[in-house]
């Protein structure tokens, strides 16, 4: 899959994708991987303890958006982030049944999901959004959700780790001390490495 060009506005690929398909519609998937996969990331941390690539719920995710694509109704950014979320909640809800050797499908699991990931997905934009923010601040930052993803997947693994643990997973020190196999005392000082990475990446935001 390609990498979708800087200028690229979201809802240029959105029309155009709807109008000719491929290979629009893979520059626009292309956008929201990293996106994707730190949402998908912190459920199967969550739920599956860590046991499953989120690449691969990333791919299933693509693959059911392109089988899908012809009743999106939407046409802007955050209608299609939304859209792939639900996608995502319910292959999520998927991975989790077949996990667990449940077969019958589950509404109220898939609701937990999507709830959970809409969540993550709003911890990202407060990571960026300051307080008090106007809802026309608020509307443009939902959409840095996905350049916060982005900036956070450059990071060196364990200082993503790190971020995603205590930030998105809510674990206290010690808990992702104990997750990652290092001292409480360690894993403060690479926290606060991984931070100072991840302000300087998204501009001294955050």
């Amino acid at each position: 899959m390609s990498d979708p060009a800087p200028d690229d506005a979201p809802e240029d690929l959105i029309r155009e994708a709807k109008a000719s398909g491929e290979p629009a519609f893979g520059r626009l998937l292309a956008r929201y991987a990293s996106y994707l996969t730190l949402l998908a990331r912190v459920e199967v941390g969550r739920r599956l303890q860590g046991k499953l690539d989120p690449a691969d719920l990333v791919q299933d995710t693509f693959l059911e958006a392109h089988r899908h694509f012809a009743v999106f109704r939407g046409s802007t950014e955050p209608e299609f982030t939304s859209w792939l979320r639900q996608i995502l909640a319910g292959v999520l809800a998927n991975t989790v049944r077949r996990y667990f050797g449940t077969k019958a499908r589950d509404p109220r699991l898939e609701q937990e999901l999507r709830a959970a990931v809409d969540q993550s997905s709003c911890m990202l934009v407060g990571q960026l959004a300051a307080p008090g923010s106007s809802p026309s601040e608020a509307a443009s930052r939902r959409k840095q959700a996905v350049l916060f993803a982005d900036a956070l997947g450059r990071l060196p693994d364990d200082y993503r780790e790190v971020i995603v643990l205590r930030h998105l997973e809510g674990l206290t020190f010690p808990a992702v001390a104990d997750r990652m196999g290092r001292t409480v005392d360690s894993v403060e000082k690479l926290w606060l490495r991984g931070i100072a990475r991840l302000r300087q990446a998204v501009g001294g935001g955050g």
